[in-house]
């Protein structure tokens, strides 16, 4: 019943009010802040005047706004955003304050007041208002939302929904499966533009016959062949339906060895040396009494692919390398270390704990291991057969950092995402449960990935010249992991993708025969996530393209570093950049050999892999050849732009690495461009030189830093000039820390 009082305003605005010229306020109309939605996703629930908190100390630079959950993502829109100048690269999915929703580790609701914190998860309840919602993000994010001038009620609905919503039931209510199928009957002029763009730069996916052929070609491996015996997954669920074997091998045989072996997986050929070795992977055999019977036919048939005829050396990865545990344990130490809040509270401790977490210990261990195996397959010249028990996951890392180190094909960007898609993608690595994107078993999760990209970022740091992708390109490649919308990281097996893809398909009406990688595209399709501009910064200005040529004094000379002097104790000198390494000379004191074993001072005492490192140590580097990272404790450092971009007290805003690019290929553009105008010069005045082609852009046009072309040509152009700024590049304060890649 009504009493006559009057009624309390239910509204209250807390922006402030407008100034007029006639000394008079007027209040301005509330921002409709409304999201970005992609196809397919849909606003489930939303809260208004919420807080960002940005920074702990003040909440000076605390944002206000509306906090929205999609069947996608965690957005928060502000309600005046700060006007501050674009320094990261520009999601074209995904907003600055957007989170993919598997992306999200914990979310946790905690009420102040009464002291009450909780970790949700899906169909749970909340019996108390929370004053504030933290998410624990998996690319080591912690974000906080306050709910001070919110509706209790409404704060409490929009915590239970992220809780909800990042917990699917099954793989397919993931929120890719939506937006492909949407996407691909929306799409189709721009699909057919984009193949017509790409052509030859297409990355392989390895399900066919054709792509294992052109790799067999490419690495000469003449007694090897494609073998089709896994057809429609007969055999084995996790591995390819083609796969290698020597060519001895009858696929009769493979049919019967098969069962003995773990689900299947009978030993498949990962890559081969020019000298006849072979790399190999295989899963443990099962059958204990038929165990040496099968090897025994199996090394027989590897040892006849050997030009040589020599034994293959087993090693068994499990008995030498950390476990799924403990990896897992490393990585959540480094990962609380990382992120702790406030930082300075922790800065007197700091390293120390960082070495007590082990992740660098391991990261230094499986470089180690990786090293010993390209002695045996480069050095000795045997074929090495690495076997797990599943093959799955230390098998995934181990192969593909060998053949990083060997092969330089894979330093370059397709070279490397062809190494993921056969190694990683269609080797069967269960990335849907060890990235956990449904949060059904934490004990299956570990970051198998992150530390493989974590070794690959060590050898970069060691040898930035050798490798075509920058640390950005790496970044983003993990951030990845946590967005649904991409085939690469988001199923367990070649067998479960085949699965789902093919009832996606059904479901969505899309024509049977249509290749997966249309509707349902991997990662590798770049422009789905960043603009053509944006990728560009996945360029290594100083890498060293295959047979650069450099221009000096106006004629055209071949490329060759200057040869480096060692003593037998293998000490440097004094030279700033020693064999193509990053650092100073008294932290390279010691080989690799002197890591692997630690009487190696002796030189009559070597044995032949102490000799090989020596000798390989002992000359100039071949950026085209093989790399040998260095492994004492002092090489192998912390990556920063993975670890701590998120850590504002670490970071350097506008500066780090991506700003290094820049300056030195702004250097690069001017002295090509210096170089030009002096072989206009002499051409003119001598006649000794050509002038430049007409058809080529004008000087004020060019940007190499900044060009948008294919790989190869952009390296062959800039990767002269590089090579001699390169001691430049080693002198870069290591302080410095990217906060281009959010």
């Amino acid at each position: 019943m009504f009493s006559g009082k009057p009624l309390k305003p239910t509204f209250k605005c807390y922006l402030p009010p407008v100034q007029t010229d006639a000394n008079k306020t007027i209040e301005p109309p509330l921002k409709k802040l409304e999201p970005t939605l992609l196809s397919g996703e849909i606003v489930v629930n939303e809260v208004n005047f919420v807080k960002k908190c940005i920074t702990t100390d003040s909440s000076q630079d605390d944002l206000v706004g509306k906090l929205i959950c999609t069947n996608f993502k965690v957005s928060f829109i502000p309600q005046d955003p700060p006007q501050k100048q674009r320094t990261q690269l520009f999601h074209l999915l995904l907003g600055e304050h957007d989170i993919p929703l598997t992306c999200l580790d914990q979310v946790v609701a905690v009420n102040d007041l009464k002291g009450k914190k909780k970790i949700l998860s899906s169909n749970q309840k909340l019996k108390f208002n929370p004053t504030e919602l933290i998410l624990y993000c998996k690319d080591l994010r912690i974000i906080r939302f306050c709910f001070d001038e919110a509706g209790p009620e409404s704060a409490r609905k929009v915590c239970l929904a992220i809780a909800h919503y990042s917990h699917p039931a099954d793989i397919q209510l993931l929120f890719g499966f939506e937006y492909q199928g949407r996407r691909y009957h929306e799409s189709k002029e721009e699909r057919l533009s984009r193949s017509t763009q790409r052509g030859a730069l297409q990355t392989p996916f390895f399900d066919c016959s054709t792509d294992w052929d052109r790799e067999i070609k490419r690495t000469s491996a003449s007694e090897w062949r494609v073998c089709s015996v896994n057809l429609k997954y007969a055999i084995s669920p996790s591995l390819p339906e083609h796969i290698v074997v020597p060519t001895s091998l009858a696929d009769q045989d493979l049919m019967q060895y098969s069962s003995f072996c773990n689900d299947g997986r009978i030993p498949m050929w990962c890559w081969s040396n020019r000298n006849g070795s072979a790399l190999i992977r295989m899963a443990n055999i099962t059958d204990l009494q038929q165990q040496r019977k099968i090897e025994q036919r199996i090394f027989t048939a590897i040892r006849k692919s050997h030009p040589q005829n020599s034994d293959a050396t087993t090693l068994e990865l499990d008995k030498n390398l950390p476990t799924i545990q403990e990896i897992h344990s490393a990585f959540a130490k480094i990962r609380q270390i990382c992120v702790l809040d406030p930082f300075e509270e922790t800065e007197e401790r700091w390293f120390s704990s960082i070495e007590n977490s082990r992740w660098l210990d391991y990261v230094r261990v499986f470089l180690r291991q990786s090293a010993e195996i390209v002695y045996l397959l480069e050095g000795k010249s045997v074929s090495v057969i690495l076997q797990e028990e599943e093959d799955r996951d230390l098998n995934c890392i181990v192969s593909s950092l060998v053949q990083l180190m060997l092969d330089p094909h894979y330093r370059s960007i397709t070279g490397f995402q062809c190494l993921v898609q056969k190694e990683w993608v269609m080797a069967g690595h269960r990335f849907l449960d060890r990235c956990n994107h449904l949060k059904k078993n934490d004990r299956e999760e570990c970051p198998l990935f992150t530390l493989f990209l974590d070794c690959v970022w060590q050898m970069m740091n060691q040898y930035p010249a050798a490798f075509e992708f920058t640390e950005a390109y790496l970044t983003v490649l993990s951030d990845s992991m946590w967005i649904p919308l991409f085939s690469t990281f988001l199923f367990n097996s070649p067998k479960q993708r085949t699965q789902l893809l093919t009832d996606f398909a059904k479901n969505k009406a899309i024509p049977q025969g249509e290749n997966p990688a249309v509707f349902f595209p991997a990662v590798w399709e770049w422009s789905q996530q960043f603009s053509i501009k944006d990728q560009t910064l996945f360029n290594n200005p100083m890498y060293v393209g295959k047979g650069s040529a450099c221009v000096q004094n106006g004629e055209v000379k071949s490329f060759r570093r200057t040869k480096k002097v060692f003593s037998s104790t293998l000490r440097a000198t004094t030279t700033q950049q020693s064999n193509g390494l990053k650092g100073n000379g008294e932290r390279r004191r010691s080989s690799l050999g002197s890591e692997l074993r630690s009487d190696f001072s002796v030189v009559k005492d070597e044995s032949p892999s102490d000799r090989f490192f020596r000798d390989w140590f002992s000359q100039p580097v071949d950026q085209h050849g093989v790399l040998i990272p260095l492994l004492m404790p002092s090489h192998v450092a912390l990556w920063k732009l993975f670890f701590l971009r998120w850590v504002s007290e670490a970071c350097i805003p506008n500066g780090g690495p991506i700003t290094a690019y820049h300056k030195l290929s702004q250097l690069v553009d001017e002295i090509d461009i210096l170089q030009s105008q002096l072989r206009q010069y002499k051409g003119s005045s001598l006649g000794s030189t050509r002038l430049p082609s007409p058809g080529a852009p004008p000087s004020s046009q060019r940007r190499m830093y900044f060009k948008a072309s294919s790989p190869g040509e952009l390296a062959d152009k800039v990767s002269p000039l590089f090579a001699e700024l390169v001691p430049v590049w080693a002198d870069w304060p290591a302080s410095f820390t990217s906060c281009a890649v959010q």
